[in-house]
Formats: structure tokens, sequence, C-alpha cells
């Protein structure tokens, strides 16, 4: 089997699809996807095409290797997230080829179905209670929520800001009651100062995990505040490769990896990251807003590594896959079909190919100066 071509396209609502063509007639699908940029990671897609062209796709780590290390500037977002997108493709292949999932090839699964949390908005206590109730009413038993009014520009923030949220989040506790878990995530877009003190204030409701508390650039900071709290700290969407997420560990810095495999190089990269994490003794969360191709990539690898903790659900893929994901009292079945599982519905995408959708712009009401989104 040899590859023929690579075919990418957009997808509504801000996705990018991968397809690898073969000369037996299977196709690889992958999500090569980095926010905002799918016009630029299209292109880094096919400047790997020319090195991928008539090469034998189930040698799925030689390839990794080859486009990663030719590349003489390694790592970062786009280069890694095109990567990303051929790496799953061609375990896919590999899967289909095979006539196995791609998780039995990682060593087979260590569970038989994946829990995943479903977001909840939080913009007032009323309103997030009311979207508890409904997510526990599925079947949810894992739920995630934002800090309410944290796009603010003020380095130490006032008190009614932080009372306020403490608030939304004991109200959605009361709602839920003590055996569902209510993560937060405060999206890298709260100053350290302020971060600190809400965890203090939320410490008292236990939350599940506390995502991104602070950006991810300075390692150290985020040390300090893990060392400074009991309520596990969860971080990594914008972490890449094995090298990125080395310093975490080495600094203790979270006791949660939230890898995405669209981003961080792939399936087999973050089975890697998983393995380097377990002997921290630290739970793997993989990151995904993204489509049902990278979906489908994260059950794999949920099955495959014993330090899961939980998925973030994503899109389940009614309208873009012939047999969408079914959650059941919050968990996913594992794929049963091989290789990633899953069969892009053509007929009823027809009217979700093509997007411009670009990353929001956040600025200060106070000063209209630029803040994180």
């Amino acid at each position: 089997m040899k590859i023929t071509r690579l075919e990418t396209f957009l997808v509504k609502p801000r996705w990018l699809f991968l397809k690898v063509h073969t000369d037996e007639g299977l196709i690889g699908l992958g999500e090569p996807l980095l926010e905002g940029r799918a016009l630029t990671c299209a292109t880094a897609v096919s400047e790997l095409e020319p090195y991928l062209i008539g090469k034998d796709p189930t040698r799925v780590m030689h390839h990794w290797q080859a486009m990663y290390r030719h590349a003489f500037y390694r790592g970062g977002p786009i280069l890694t997230s095109a990567l990303s997108g051929v790496e799953q493709a061609l375990w896919d292949l590999t899967g289909k080829s095979l006539g196995v999932p791609v998780y039995k090839l990682l060593g087979g699964p260590l569970r038989s179905r994946i829990r995943c949390y479903a977001p909840a908005r939080a913009d007032s206590e009323e309103s997030a209670v009311k979207n508890v109730k409904a997510l526990v009413k599925e079947g949810y038993t894992a739920i995630k929520t934002g800090v309410p009014g944290r796009q603010r520009s003020r380095i130490i923030e006032t008190k009614d800001f932080v009372d306020r949220a403490v608030s939304i989040y004991a109200a959605m506790r009361e709602a839920a009651g003590p055996k569902v878990d209510i993560a937060i995530d405060f999206h890298g877009a709260v100053n350290p100062q302020t971060s600190l003190l809400l965890i203090k204030a939320l410490e008292p409701y236990q939350p599940f995990f506390i995502e991104e508390p602070v950006q991810c650039q300075n390692v150290d900071v985020l040390a300090e505040l893990v060392r400074k709290t009991h309520i596990p700290i969860a971080t990594g969407e914008r972490v890449f490769t094995k090298w990125g997420f080395r310093e975490l560990l080495e600094k203790r810095a979270a006791s949660i990896l939230q890898p995405d495999l669209s981003h961080a190089g792939g399936i087999f990269e973050c089975r890697i990251i998983a393995g380097m994490a377990e002997s921290y003794y630290v739970g793997i969360a993989p990151h995904c807003p993204l489509g049902p191709i990278a979906r489908a990539a994260c059950l794999h690898l949920d099955a495959s590594i014993p330090n899961f903790v939980i998925q973030e659900r994503g899109s389940f893929g009614v309208g873009y896959l012939k047999e969408p994901f079914l959650h059941k009292k919050g968990f996913l079945p594992l794929p049963k079909n091989p290789g990633l599982g899953i069969e892009l519905d053509e007929d009823a995408m027809e009217d979700k190919i093509g997007h411009n959708w670009l990353n929001r712009e956040s600025y200060s009401a106070d000063d209209e100066s630029v803040i994180d989104w």
C-alpha cells in the first residue's frame, strides 16, 4: 500500500479534515487543525505531501520522525498540529489495513468505555443551576464550567469578582450534589495574583480540577500555584510534544495533563506523554474541543493508557459521521470498527464544507486594552 495524495477541506463550524488516499482505495482520516489557523495548517499539511507520496502509510513512527526532525525547526503549534492530523490518518490506515481498531495496536484496551465531561455555562447562578441540572438529568457525572467575567484586564481583581465567581460555582455544586465532579477552567485568562485568590476561595467546594489557572509559558509560576493548593491543577492544551510536557512533569507543575491529540503530536506522541506522566503519578485528561475525527483519535488513546482520568466531550459527529458517537450516562463506547472506527457521511456534510472562522477579539471594557479570551 502506497500513499497517493493528501486532501484537506474546511468543515463548519471551524474545523479542518484530512484524507490520506492510497493506491489500494483505503482512506485515512485525520484532523490537523489549530483553531483560527485552518488555512495555515492546510498549507503545512500540503508541505508534508511531497515526503509522503509513494510511502507505505503503516510505517507511522518512521514517518513521524522524518517529518518532525527533517523540518529542522522543530515543534510549535502549526507544525505539530499538521503533523498530528497526518499521524492520526496514518494510524487510521494502519488499523484498516490490518482489520483492527487503533487501540489494539497500542496494546489493547484497559477499559470497556470512556468517561467524558460536558461543558456547562455559568453566567449567573440561575443559568448555571439550570444547565447543571439538565446535564445531570442526561446522565453526566462530570461537568466543566468557566470563571464568569474572567475576561478582565486587572492584575488583581476586586472582592466582588471573586465572590461572584465562587457563589455561582457553589450554586452549581449544591444543584449537582457531592457525587458529581465539577471542574472549572480559568482558560489561562486570569492573572496569577487573582488566580490564587480564586483557587483558595473555591477549595471548600472541592473542584474536580482547576484548568489552566495561568498561562502556560512560565512553568515556574504554575508550579508555585500548585504548591499552594490541594486542588488538582490541570494544563496542557497549549503544550506540544513530549519535550514540552517534560518541564511540566519535572517541576511538578500539574497533577493532570491535557495534551490535545490534534496539536501535541498525534496519538502515539500523546501515548508517550501519558507514559512519562504515569511515572510521576500524573493523570491524563485529553483536550478536544474539535471535530469527530479528533474525538475518535482521543478514544483510542483513552482506552489504552492506565492513567486516563476523563475525556473532554467535544463533537459527537451528528451530521458528520455515518454512525455518530452515542453517550450513555456520561460514558462513550469504544470504537469497534478498524482504524479510528469512523466513516464520514459525505451527503450530510455537503452543506458544511467551507468556513471563515476567526479567533475572537477581546478588549477591556475599562480602557480597551487587549485581554485574553
